[in-house]
């Protein structure tokens, strides 16, 4: 089985996480690949393959050389986004793409365009896998799983590529934050690990966003609006007084690179309670903190206008993996010889984002991420360039070649 033909199977399993359920995994498409996963790791051969009550799936290649290597591993998640649908997937090949805009659905006439995606031209010539434009494609994370699996089954056929023992690992509910949360590291047993989660070919990346949630609650009075003159306090009135008193360049769609950011992600409210969601994102550590302690300022000072109307509830999601990557920085550099010996260049840049390897870095497995090759990700325009994939999966190889010999 090729790549592109392990891929296109993947992205039948409808796996999309949600955050609501409260389970592990949040949904069950998730476990039903994982089983499907599990079927075909034993067909490979493989060993030490667990698949635990949570959809975590974990299995190893055993060593073939008598040095002593550090064992190291490499990671996906099962889950798709939230954001779009990924039941009846239906993927389709463009053969040598052409610059030109490729019609997704003739019938709605949705376009994947170079004009509004302009990256698409740096694949011309190039087979690209994209949607039918009705749901995302899943290459964030099945595209992962496809070189990871792919990868091992390629050192199975080269056994003069010396290596240590490698394990893999997939694991539910990443999309939604949780995918480190019950992943057991101990049991997972390496020295250092790679998720294989970012997006562009040639993306290394050990840097990513500290992040938290902050909900503001606004209580409310509600009186007749006939007879309300100073006696009314309308909750969604006092919401958008606080939403404007944030700044307004410190937005997602204001920023870039290193700039943290404020993002709205939900409203609900009546005259009575309106409650505003917030997620703030940024990579250094002390301005981080310092937006938190905003959201407390502009709380407390409604609060002198509006009193006792306000509150705020902030929660920690994840922090920069950077302080955990930095003192084993050879683990980023063996991943740059890796790329280069690939015919690739390294495009080491921060993660405007998370990523398990954050968490999991945290939780003492130093785990920074490489590209998967996918673009778009998490709505119809996804695609997924054939040769990027294909390179991954040598990233992978010559990671495990490069520590054999070292």
């Amino acid at each position: 089985m090729t790549i592109v033909d392990r891929f296109l199977d993947y992205v039948k399993f409808d796996t999309q996480s949600d955050e609501l359920t409260n389970l592990t995994p949040s949904t069950p498409g998730q476990m039903i690949f994982a089983q499907h996963l599990e079927k075909e790791l034993r067909r490979m051969g493989l060993e030490e393959i667990s698949l635990d009550e949570n959809g975590y799936l974990m299995a190893s290649l055993p060593a073939n050389t008598d040095k002593k290597v550090p064992t190291i591993g490499f990671i996906a998640h099962l889950d798709t986004s939230p954001d779009m649908s990924g039941r009846h997937v239906n993927p389709r090949i463009v053969e040598k793409y052409d610059g030109k805009p490729i019609t997704l659905n003739e019938k709605d006439n949705i376009i994947l365009s170079p004009e509004e995606f302009p990256e698409l031209l740096h694949y011309v010539g190039q087979d690209l896998i994209v949607t039918d434009g009705t749901t995302l494609l899943g290459a964030d994370d099945k595209a992962g799983i496809a070189e990871i699996i792919s990868a091992i089954h390629y050192l199975q056929n080269h056994p003069e590529i010396k290596h240590g023992k490698i394990r893999i690992a997939f694991n539910p509910d990443e999309e939604i934050g949780l995918g480190a949360h019950k992943f057991d590291v101990e049991r997972f047993g390496c020295d250092w690990a790679y998720t294989m989660d970012g997006g562009e070919i040639g993306e290394l990346e050990y840097e990513n966003f500290n992040a938290a949630v902050a909900r503001i609650t606004i209580k409310g009075r509600n009186v007749h609006p006939g007879y309300a003159k100073h006696k009314m306090v309308n909750s969604m009135r006092v919401a958008s007084q606080f939403m404007q008193m944030l700044p307004r360049w410190e937005t997602p769609e204001h920023t870039e690179g290193y700039e943290g950011f404020y993002h709205l992600v939900g409203i609900e409210g009546s005259v009575e309670q309106t409650v505003i969601t917030y997620i703030i994102r940024d990579h250094d550590r002390d301005r981080f903190e310092s937006r938190k302690r905003e959201i407390e300022h502009l709380v407390n000072k409604l609060n002198t206008e509006f009193p006792d109307c306000c509150s705020s509830e902030i929660k920690d999601q994840y922090y920069n993996m950077r302080e955990k990557i930095e003192p084993v920085i050879h683990i980023i550099d063996i991943a740059v010889q890796a790329m280069k010996e690939a015919g690739l260049t390294p495009k080491v840049q921060p993660i405007r984002g998370g990523t398990d390897g954050a968490q999991l870095s945290f939780k003492g497995l130093p785990c920074p991420n490489i590209f998967a090759g996918g673009l778009n990700f998490h709505g119809r325009y996804e695609f997924l360039p054939i040769p990027s994939m294909e390179k991954a999966m040598d990233v992978i190889v010559q990671i495990v070649r490069i520590v054999g010999e070292r």
